[in-house]
């Protein structure tokens, strides 16, 4: 079955995602530890990067690789809630899901790490 707010348009559809965003986030803040852990570590490294001596593009270069990681956190969580929905069995396929999952976070945080690191460097 189809959501019923589905078909609404323009502002009203606006307004209903801003409220769905708001609650997936209080969601992923409430019940994940990983993303409470990110969240605390962008609240160290992002104003960290504006204090910085670097160009506006290594700051913005280094704000983003933060926030990436906050983004992969919330699509790796949504996506263990949808297999956990699924069945709670062990099974290959939900392993799998789950690990790559956790393999793109892995991937965002050594991100975060090679951007400061060249920023920061040259």
């Amino acid at each position: 079955m189809e959501s019923p707010y589905k078909g609404k348009t323009g502002l009203q559809r606006v307004w209903n995602a801003l409220f769905y965003s708001l609650d997936g986030l209080r969601a992923a803040y409430r019940h994940e530890d990983a993303f409470r852990q990110e969240v605390f570590l962008s609240l160290l490294l992002i104003p960290a990067a504006f204090f910085l001596p670097v160009s506006g593009v290594g700051k913005a270069l280094m704000v983003a690789s933060v926030l990436l990681v906050l983004i992969i956190e919330l699509v790796n969580s949504a996506i263990e809630a949808t297999v956990d929905r699924i069945s709670l069995e062990n099974h290959k396929l939900a392993k799998r899901a789950k690990d790559i999952g956790s393999a793109a976070v892995l991937v965002g945080l050594v991100n975060v790490a090679l951007v400061w690191g060249l920023v920061l460097l040259g």
